[in-house]
């Protein structure tokens, strides 16, 4: 996009898209980029919320330039979020408007000092504390851990914008527009969906507690630090995130399988024809050799039930099945009902680890529990079948 883009009367969009980096936080694919949300407010004084990843520095003066022009200044940098792809820009910023005062909690200074060097010229602000303008006031709201501890929010009453950092985001360039009405809104909700169950969900109490400090303010358009900025349905990006955070999911089922030679796979047939059996709808299959796990973590949020099913890998679970559980129970995955199936050869051990990670995170199980050696008999895909029906039913009659 070609400049500032207003967001409200002298408050711009003044941010980057970024279809160059491959993994978020080296983990996470962006098949259709991410985008690095600053804005800048007009008054008697100029603020800057936030900043971008350091290589997209070149479009945030860029856009800078086009809404205050060549002499324009920066009073205040007000930073929500240190993680270097709001902060990379800050050093650089620094020697462009040497002026610019920083504003931020103890923790925002701290973490200033140790990844940047930077001790000079940080205004330290608490709880409720306010920053006026001119016109506008700031108010800004502590919110730690969504998902650092330094992470705060600012809620400017005039046009009631809530610059609310990393919360309320989403994986997603911004492509044409930045605003909730004028995209595909059916995209940026599954990419703002596994953007919150695999950065943000793990700190879902923290989210909570963030939102119900926000309920008293009126909002009417909420700008993250990533993906659209919503001001048709500011409520409805709110409401999505607090449902999250209390880990209330849909109807639905996902199956996530792993096969080495077809015999594992045999066995999710069956299950997912006992699914089908029962009625639902929402079935999503991941092999987990080839679905990268952000998919499947994203999944397992949305739906109920969860099947899991891999061969035994020496002696222990199937290592991508092993990568998933893991993360999964990482990321404190709960309120789920949960069928669990799969395959050995000369030694065992693959079930057995996953019905440890079912313990470990107090899902609920569901019965039968089937394992094979090499090949499952018919007796045993018909067991499979049922397994499917059971997860099916129980999470059809919840």
């Amino acid at each position: 996009m070609d400049g500032a883009i207003a967001v409200a009367d002298n408050v711009f969009w003044v941010g980057a898209n970024d279809r160059q980096t491959d993994l978020f936080e080296g983990i996470w694919p962006l098949p259709r980029g991410v985008s690095y949300n600053s804005y800048l407010i007009i008054d008697k004084k100029v603020a800057l919320m936030d900043t971008v990843k350091k290589s997209s520095l070149p479009a945030l003066l860029e856009h800078i330039k086009s809404a205050v022009g060549d002499a324009g200044k920066i009073d205040y940098l007000v930073i929500h979020h240190l993680e270097p792809d709001h902060s990379g820009s800050v050093p650089f910023l620094r020697q462009v408007f040497p002026e610019m005062e920083i504003i931020g909690n103890e923790k925002t200074a701290q973490f200033l000092e140790h990844i940047y060097g930077i001790t000079s010229g940080v205004r330290i602000i608490r709880e409720g504390d306010e920053l006026e303008l001119g016109r506008r006031k700031l108010k800004f709201y502590m919110t730690p851990m969504v998902h650092w501890p330094e992470t705060m929010m600012t809620y400017e009453s005039g046009d009631r914008i809530l610059f609310s950092g990393d919360a309320f985001g989403g994986f997603g360039t911004l492509d044409g527009d930045i605003f909730d009405d004028k995209l595909d809104i059916n995209f940026y909700e599954d990419e703002i969906l596994r953007y919150f169950s695999n950065i943000v969900g793990k700190y879902a109490g923290p989210v909570s507690k963030a939102i119900e400090k926000l309920s008293g303010l009126d909002i009417g358009i909420v700008a993250p630090t990533h993906g659209p900025v919503w001001r048709k349905c500011p409520g409805e990006i709110i409401q999505r995130y607090a449902k999250w955070s209390r880990q209330e999911s849909q109807q639905g089922v996902v199956v996530a399988f792993g096969s080495m030679y077809g015999a594992t796979e045999r066995m999710t047939e069956a299950v997912t024809a006992g699914v089908r059996k029962a009625g639902i709808r929402n079935l999503v299959v991941h092999d987990v050799s080839r679905s990268h796990v952000s998919y499947v973590i994203r999944d397992a949020w949305r739906y109920r039930g969860l099947v899991l099913g891999c061969p035994t890998y020496d002696t222990g679970i199937f290592p991508p099945m092993d990568a998933l559980v893991r993360l999964l129970e990482e990321k404190k995955l709960s309120k789920r009902v949960v069928g669990l199936f799969g395959s050995y050869g000369w030694s065992g051990g693959g079930v057995k680890g996953l019905r440890q990670f079912v313990e470990n995170t107090k899902l609920e199980l569901v019965e039968p529990v089937v394992e094979a050696r090499f090949s499952a008999t018919a007796e045993q895909l018909a067991l499979c079948e049922q397994l499917g029906q059971n997860v099916a039913e129980a999470v059809l009659h919840e």
